[in-house]
């Protein structure tokens, strides 16, 4: 998901990514209830630059400097590794163009599922700050020592 644009050690404010889904949740609530699938496309593209290029590229991040500032909200507790978010834009983007797909194929109903459980992931982020993706992301070193450990439990000889 990395492009190498130098970025790969970036730490960002988890608040920017918060307030991003925040944001792609009323985006896609209101294409939903204006029945503007072009929502959903429009989402799937940011959170595909995002993914790409880096959250420095995030449209929808993209206002949360400027909340900050005008609300003298200060500086986050820490900072998160600009990684699993993008990893976790990079799901979003997937679960987006698979509805916008499924949008111009004619299949509104489950173009609007799939839309809406990325949006529900989108969601639980912005309201409790669990990132899902995020999570997914560290399971690529979790998952295989895991399964190291539990095969030589198994092995016979």
């Amino acid at each position: 998901m990395a492009a190498s644009t130098g970025q790969t050690n970036r730490m960002i404010d988890p608040r920017g990514h918060r307030f991003g889904a925040a944001l792609s949740v009323v985006i896609l609530l209101a294409g939903f209830l204006l029945a503007a699938p072009v929502a959903v496309a429009f989402l799937a593209a940011a959170l595909g630059a995002s993914a790409l290029f880096g959250t420095r590229y995030s449209i929808l991040g993209r206002a949360w400097p400027i909340v900050r500032r005008a609300f003298r909200i200060g500086p986050p507790r820490e900072l998160e590794h600009d990684l699993p978010p993008r990893f976790a834009q990079a799901l979003g983007f997937i679960g987006f163009s698979l509805a916008t797909a499924l949008f111009l194929l004619g299949l509104p109903t489950l173009g609007w599922i799939i839309a809406a459980a990325v949006g529900a992931l989108q969601a639980v982020l912005a309201a409790t700050g669990y990132c899902l993706g995020c999570r997914l992301y560290f399971l690529k070193w979790w998952v295989p020592a895991k399964f190291g450990k539990l095969t030589r439990r198994t092995t016979l000889a």
